[in-house]
Protein backbone atom coordinates (compact mmCIF):
# COMPACT_ATOMS: atom_id res chain seq x y z
CA UNK A 1 0.00 0.00 0.00
CA UNK A 2 1.37 3.37 -0.99
CA UNK A 3 2.28 5.64 1.92
CA UNK A 4 0.26 8.84 2.11
CA UNK A 5 2.21 11.94 1.13
CA UNK A 6 2.47 14.32 4.09
CA UNK A 7 2.98 18.06 4.29
CA UNK A 8 6.40 17.33 5.84
CA UNK A 9 7.41 15.59 2.60
CA UNK A 10 6.46 18.64 0.57
CA UNK A 11 8.39 20.92 2.94
CA UNK A 12 11.53 18.75 2.63
CA UNK A 13 11.44 18.73 -1.18
CA UNK A 14 10.73 22.48 -1.35
CA UNK A 15 13.34 23.32 1.25
CA UNK A 16 10.95 25.32 3.42
CA UNK A 17 9.12 24.86 6.70
CA UNK A 18 5.79 23.05 7.03
CA UNK A 19 4.26 26.37 8.13
CA UNK A 20 5.37 27.95 4.86
CA UNK A 21 3.87 25.09 2.85
CA UNK A 22 0.60 25.44 4.74
CA UNK A 23 0.54 29.19 4.17
CA UNK A 24 1.41 28.84 0.47
CA UNK A 25 -1.54 26.49 -0.02
CA UNK A 26 -4.13 28.22 2.16
CA UNK A 27 -3.10 31.89 1.91
CA UNK A 28 -0.94 32.19 -1.22
CA UNK A 29 -1.22 35.97 -1.29
CA UNK A 30 0.89 36.07 1.90
CA UNK A 31 3.79 34.10 0.39
CA UNK A 32 6.45 35.36 -2.02
CA UNK A 33 5.97 34.20 -5.60
CA UNK A 34 9.31 32.35 -5.80
CA UNK A 35 8.47 30.46 -2.61
CA UNK A 36 4.98 29.63 -3.90
CA UNK A 37 6.55 28.21 -7.04
CA UNK A 38 8.94 26.03 -5.01
CA UNK A 39 6.03 24.66 -3.02
CA UNK A 40 3.90 24.12 -6.12
CA UNK A 41 6.66 22.18 -7.87
CA UNK A 42 7.07 19.97 -4.80
CA UNK A 43 3.31 19.41 -4.62
CA UNK A 44 3.20 18.40 -8.28
CA UNK A 45 6.26 16.14 -8.01
CA UNK A 46 4.89 14.25 -5.02
CA UNK A 47 1.22 14.33 -6.04
CA UNK A 48 0.35 15.84 -2.68
CA UNK A 49 -3.36 16.42 -1.98
CA UNK A 50 -3.96 18.84 0.93
CA UNK A 51 -6.37 17.83 3.65
CA UNK A 52 -9.09 20.39 2.94
CA UNK A 53 -11.11 19.53 6.03
CA UNK A 54 -8.10 19.92 8.28
CA UNK A 55 -7.10 23.21 6.69
CA UNK A 56 -10.63 24.55 7.06
CA UNK A 57 -10.80 23.51 10.70
CA UNK A 58 -7.46 25.14 11.46
CA UNK A 59 -8.06 28.37 9.57
CA UNK A 60 -11.79 28.83 10.02
CA UNK A 61 -12.25 29.14 6.24
CA UNK A 62 -12.61 26.77 3.30
CA UNK A 63 -11.31 29.08 0.56
CA UNK A 64 -14.45 28.36 -1.43
CA UNK A 65 -17.05 30.78 -2.80
CA UNK A 66 -20.56 29.70 -3.71
CA UNK A 67 -22.20 31.09 -6.85
CA UNK A 68 -25.88 30.43 -7.60
CA UNK A 69 -27.08 31.53 -11.04
CA UNK A 70 -30.45 31.20 -12.82
CA UNK A 71 -29.22 28.84 -15.54
CA UNK A 72 -26.10 27.22 -16.97
CA UNK A 73 -27.66 27.34 -20.44
CA UNK A 74 -26.97 31.01 -21.26
CA UNK A 75 -23.65 32.27 -22.58
CA UNK A 76 -23.98 35.58 -20.73
CA UNK A 77 -23.96 33.84 -17.35
CA UNK A 78 -21.21 31.47 -18.51
CA UNK A 79 -18.95 34.41 -19.48
CA UNK A 80 -19.38 36.32 -16.24
CA UNK A 81 -19.08 33.18 -14.10
CA UNK A 82 -15.94 32.09 -15.96
CA UNK A 83 -14.31 35.48 -15.37
CA UNK A 84 -15.30 35.27 -11.69
CA UNK A 85 -13.81 31.78 -11.39
CA UNK A 86 -10.49 32.74 -13.00
CA UNK A 87 -10.04 35.79 -10.77
CA UNK A 88 -10.88 33.84 -7.60
CA UNK A 89 -8.58 30.97 -8.58
CA UNK A 90 -5.67 33.37 -8.89
CA UNK A 91 -6.26 34.29 -5.27
CA UNK A 92 -6.44 30.65 -4.18
CA UNK A 93 -10.22 30.28 -4.00
CA UNK A 94 -12.40 27.65 -5.62
CA UNK A 95 -15.80 28.56 -7.06
CA UNK A 96 -18.73 26.21 -6.45
CA UNK A 97 -21.49 26.85 -9.03
CA UNK A 98 -25.15 25.82 -8.95
CA UNK A 99 -28.21 26.84 -10.98
CA UNK A 100 -31.86 27.10 -9.94
CA UNK A 101 -33.70 27.50 -13.28
CA UNK A 102 -35.50 30.66 -12.08
CA UNK A 103 -37.08 28.75 -9.16
CA UNK A 104 -36.80 30.76 -5.90
CA UNK A 105 -37.51 27.71 -3.73
CA UNK A 106 -34.72 25.76 -5.40
CA UNK A 107 -32.42 28.76 -5.09
CA UNK A 108 -33.12 28.89 -1.35
CA UNK A 109 -32.25 25.20 -0.99
CA UNK A 110 -29.03 25.59 -2.98
CA UNK A 111 -27.87 28.59 -0.95
CA UNK A 112 -28.58 26.78 2.31
CA UNK A 113 -26.61 23.74 1.07
CA UNK A 114 -23.63 25.94 0.18
CA UNK A 115 -23.78 27.65 3.57
CA UNK A 116 -23.80 24.25 5.27
CA UNK A 117 -20.74 23.26 3.23
CA UNK A 118 -18.97 26.22 4.79
CA UNK A 119 -18.40 28.49 1.80
CA UNK A 120 -16.64 31.70 2.75
CA UNK A 121 -18.86 33.93 0.58
CA UNK A 122 -21.81 33.84 -1.80
CA UNK A 123 -22.47 35.40 -5.21
CA UNK A 124 -26.08 35.55 -6.42
CA UNK A 125 -27.84 36.93 -9.50
CA UNK A 126 -30.52 39.60 -9.34
CA UNK A 127 -32.47 41.25 -6.56
CA UNK A 128 -35.62 39.11 -6.55
CA UNK A 129 -35.30 36.23 -4.09
CA UNK A 130 -37.40 34.12 -1.73
CA UNK A 131 -38.40 36.02 1.43
CA UNK A 132 -36.72 33.41 3.61
CA UNK A 133 -33.54 33.70 1.57
CA UNK A 134 -33.38 37.44 2.08
CA UNK A 135 -33.67 36.87 5.83
CA UNK A 136 -30.94 34.24 5.75
CA UNK A 137 -28.58 36.40 3.71
CA UNK A 138 -28.93 39.50 5.87
CA UNK A 139 -28.29 37.44 9.03
CA UNK A 140 -25.32 35.49 7.61
CA UNK A 141 -21.98 36.81 8.80
CA UNK A 142 -20.06 36.03 5.62
CA UNK A 143 -19.89 38.26 2.53
CA UNK A 144 -22.76 38.16 0.02
CA UNK A 145 -22.67 39.91 -3.34
CA UNK A 146 -25.55 40.44 -5.76
CA UNK A 147 -24.78 40.63 -9.48
CA UNK A 148 -26.58 41.72 -12.68
CA UNK A 149 -28.82 44.07 -10.67
CA UNK A 150 -28.44 46.36 -7.67
CA UNK A 151 -30.31 46.37 -4.37
CA UNK A 152 -29.59 48.63 -1.37
CA UNK A 153 -29.96 45.73 1.07
CA UNK A 154 -26.71 44.05 -0.01
CA UNK A 155 -23.51 44.97 -1.87
CA UNK A 156 -24.20 44.71 -5.60
CA UNK A 157 -22.38 44.76 -8.94
CA UNK A 158 -24.69 45.00 -11.91
CA UNK A 159 -26.53 47.00 -14.52
CA UNK A 160 -29.39 49.49 -14.53
CA UNK A 161 -31.73 47.18 -16.41
CA UNK A 162 -34.48 49.82 -16.59
CA UNK A 163 -32.04 52.14 -18.37
CA UNK A 164 -31.00 49.31 -20.72
CA UNK A 165 -34.59 48.81 -21.85
CA UNK A 166 -34.99 52.57 -22.16
CA UNK A 167 -31.84 52.94 -24.31
CA UNK A 168 -32.96 50.31 -26.81
CA UNK A 169 -36.43 51.84 -27.01
CA UNK A 170 -35.18 55.39 -27.42
CA UNK A 171 -32.99 54.27 -30.31
CA UNK A 172 -36.06 52.98 -32.15
CA UNK A 173 -38.06 56.11 -31.31
CA UNK A 174 -35.24 58.25 -32.69
CA UNK A 175 -35.51 56.29 -35.95
CA UNK A 176 -39.16 57.34 -36.21
CA UNK A 177 -40.87 54.18 -35.00
CA UNK A 178 -44.08 54.72 -33.04
CA UNK A 179 -45.39 51.16 -32.87
CA UNK A 180 -42.79 49.29 -30.83
CA UNK A 181 -43.20 45.83 -29.34
CA UNK A 182 -41.08 43.64 -27.08
CA UNK A 183 -40.12 39.98 -26.85
CA UNK A 184 -39.06 39.49 -23.24
CA UNK A 185 -37.92 36.61 -21.10
CA UNK A 186 -40.47 35.43 -18.56
CA UNK A 187 -40.76 38.20 -15.98
CA UNK A 188 -41.88 35.96 -13.10
CA UNK A 189 -38.94 35.61 -10.65
CA UNK A 190 -36.74 37.63 -13.01
CA UNK A 191 -36.21 41.24 -11.91
CA UNK A 192 -33.85 41.93 -14.82
CA UNK A 193 -36.55 41.09 -17.38
CA UNK A 194 -39.16 43.08 -15.43
CA UNK A 195 -36.93 46.14 -15.31
CA UNK A 196 -36.17 46.02 -19.03
CA UNK A 197 -39.86 45.82 -19.88
CA UNK A 198 -40.52 48.71 -17.49
CA UNK A 199 -37.77 50.73 -19.18
CA UNK A 200 -39.49 50.22 -22.53
CA UNK A 201 -42.95 51.11 -21.16
CA UNK A 202 -41.73 54.26 -19.41
CA UNK A 203 -39.80 55.46 -22.47
CA UNK A 204 -42.84 54.95 -24.67
CA UNK A 205 -44.99 56.81 -22.14
CA UNK A 206 -42.67 59.82 -22.26
CA UNK A 207 -43.26 59.88 -26.02
CA UNK A 208 -47.04 59.69 -25.51
CA UNK A 209 -47.17 56.03 -26.56
CA UNK A 210 -48.23 52.77 -24.92
CA UNK A 211 -47.32 49.11 -25.11
CA UNK A 212 -50.46 47.13 -25.90
CA UNK A 213 -50.86 43.73 -24.25
CA UNK A 214 -50.60 41.96 -27.60
CA UNK A 215 -47.36 43.84 -28.37
CA UNK A 216 -45.50 42.11 -25.52
CA UNK A 217 -44.59 38.43 -25.73
CA UNK A 218 -42.84 36.60 -22.86
CA UNK A 219 -40.81 33.62 -24.00
CA UNK A 220 -37.97 31.33 -22.98
CA UNK A 221 -34.66 33.12 -23.41
CA UNK A 222 -33.50 31.23 -26.49
CA UNK A 223 -33.69 31.32 -30.29
CA UNK A 224 -36.87 29.27 -30.35
CA UNK A 225 -38.45 31.77 -27.95
CA UNK A 226 -37.53 34.57 -30.34
CA UNK A 227 -39.22 32.78 -33.23
CA UNK A 228 -42.38 32.22 -31.19
CA UNK A 229 -42.37 35.81 -29.97
CA UNK A 230 -42.04 37.23 -33.46
CA UNK A 231 -44.93 35.12 -34.68
CA UNK A 232 -47.08 36.27 -31.74
CA UNK A 233 -46.31 39.97 -32.30
CA UNK A 234 -47.11 39.70 -35.99
CA UNK A 235 -50.64 38.69 -34.96
CA UNK A 236 -51.14 41.83 -32.85
CA UNK A 237 -53.95 44.23 -33.77
CA UNK A 238 -51.24 46.74 -34.66
CA UNK A 239 -48.13 44.72 -35.51
CA UNK A 240 -44.98 46.55 -34.36
CA UNK A 241 -42.65 48.13 -36.89
CA UNK A 242 -39.80 47.66 -34.41
CA UNK A 243 -39.10 45.17 -31.63
CA UNK A 244 -36.87 45.25 -28.56
CA UNK A 245 -35.76 41.79 -27.44
CA UNK A 246 -34.77 40.91 -23.88
CA UNK A 247 -31.53 39.32 -25.04
CA UNK A 248 -29.67 38.57 -28.24
CA UNK A 249 -30.84 34.95 -28.49
CA UNK A 250 -34.43 36.17 -28.59
CA UNK A 251 -33.41 38.81 -31.13
CA UNK A 252 -31.63 36.23 -33.29
CA UNK A 253 -34.70 33.99 -33.24
CA UNK A 254 -36.92 36.95 -34.13
CA UNK A 255 -34.61 37.88 -37.02
CA UNK A 256 -34.53 34.35 -38.41
CA UNK A 257 -38.29 33.97 -38.14
CA UNK A 258 -38.94 37.36 -39.74
CA UNK A 259 -36.75 36.36 -42.66
CA UNK A 260 -38.50 32.98 -42.90
CA UNK A 261 -41.84 34.80 -43.10
CA UNK A 262 -40.56 36.92 -45.98
CA UNK A 263 -39.92 40.15 -44.06
CA UNK A 264 -36.94 42.32 -44.86
CA UNK A 265 -35.02 43.37 -41.75
CA UNK A 266 -34.64 46.31 -41.28
CA UNK A 267 -36.79 47.68 -44.14
CA UNK A 268 -39.98 45.93 -43.00
CA UNK A 269 -39.08 45.46 -39.34
CA UNK A 270 -36.36 46.75 -37.02
CA UNK A 271 -35.00 44.50 -34.26
CA UNK A 272 -32.79 45.44 -31.32
CA UNK A 273 -31.27 42.97 -28.87
CA UNK A 274 -29.50 43.19 -25.52
CA UNK A 275 -26.17 41.61 -24.35
CA UNK A 276 -23.92 41.66 -27.45
CA UNK A 277 -23.76 37.88 -27.66
CA UNK A 278 -21.14 36.62 -30.12
CA UNK A 279 -23.98 35.71 -32.52
CA UNK A 280 -24.90 39.39 -32.83
CA UNK A 281 -22.01 40.17 -35.15
CA UNK A 282 -22.33 36.91 -37.12
CA UNK A 283 -25.96 37.00 -38.28
CA UNK A 284 -26.94 38.81 -41.48
CA UNK A 285 -27.68 41.63 -41.11
CA UNK A 286 -25.62 42.23 -37.99
CA UNK A 287 -27.73 42.65 -34.86
CA UNK A 288 -28.15 46.07 -33.27
CA UNK A 289 -27.81 45.48 -29.54
CA UNK A 290 -26.96 46.94 -26.14
CA UNK A 291 -23.46 45.82 -25.20
CA UNK A 292 -23.12 44.58 -21.60
CA UNK A 293 -19.54 44.02 -20.33
CA UNK A 294 -20.30 40.65 -18.75
CA UNK A 295 -16.69 39.58 -18.28
CA UNK A 296 -15.97 42.84 -16.48
CA UNK A 297 -18.89 42.05 -14.20
CA UNK A 298 -17.30 38.72 -13.24
CA UNK A 299 -13.87 40.25 -12.62
CA UNK A 300 -15.25 43.13 -10.55
CA UNK A 301 -17.43 40.72 -8.56
CA UNK A 302 -14.31 38.71 -7.69
CA UNK A 303 -12.47 41.86 -6.62
CA UNK A 304 -15.37 42.84 -4.37
CA UNK A 305 -15.64 39.39 -2.80
CA UNK A 306 -11.90 39.15 -2.15
CA UNK A 307 -11.87 42.61 -0.59
CA UNK A 308 -14.80 41.68 1.66
CA UNK A 309 -13.05 38.50 2.79
CA UNK A 310 -10.04 40.53 3.94
CA UNK A 311 -12.16 43.15 5.67
CA UNK A 312 -11.51 45.90 3.14
CA UNK A 313 -14.30 48.42 2.47
CA UNK A 314 -16.16 47.99 -0.84
CA UNK A 315 -18.69 50.03 -2.76
CA UNK A 316 -22.23 49.18 -1.73
CA UNK A 317 -23.54 49.61 -5.28
CA UNK A 318 -21.47 49.33 -8.46
CA UNK A 319 -23.37 50.06 -11.67
CA UNK A 320 -21.45 49.07 -14.80
CA UNK A 321 -21.61 51.06 -18.05
CA UNK A 322 -23.29 49.81 -21.22
CA UNK A 323 -23.60 51.12 -24.76
CA UNK A 324 -25.72 50.81 -27.87
CA UNK A 325 -24.05 49.06 -30.81
CA UNK A 326 -25.87 49.96 -34.03
CA UNK A 327 -25.57 47.35 -36.73
CA UNK A 328 -27.85 46.34 -39.58
CA UNK A 329 -31.14 45.25 -38.01
CA UNK A 330 -32.45 48.75 -37.22
CA UNK A 331 -33.20 51.60 -39.60
CA UNK A 332 -35.43 54.64 -39.97
CA UNK A 333 -39.15 53.97 -40.30
CA UNK A 334 -40.06 53.65 -43.96
CA UNK A 335 -42.85 55.89 -45.23
CA UNK A 336 -44.71 52.85 -46.53
CA UNK A 337 -45.09 51.64 -42.94
CA UNK A 338 -46.05 54.99 -41.40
Amino acid sequence: MRNRIRIEDVAQIAGVSTATVSRALSQPERVRQDTRELVQRAVEKLGYVPDAAGRALASGCTRTVGCVIPTLDHAIFARSTHALQIALARAGYQLLVASHNYDPVQELALVQALQQRGVDALVLVGAEHHKQLWKSLTEWRNPVLLTWACDPRLPSVGFDNHAIGALATQHLLDLGHRCIGMISGYTEHNDRAKSRVAGLRDTLAKAGLTLASDQLSEQALNISGGRLGLTALRKAKNPPTAIVCGNDLLATGALLEAQRQGLNVPNDLSICGIDNHELAAEVNPGLTTVNLPTQDLGRIAATQILASLTGEPIAQQSLLPFELLVRGTTSALQNSRA
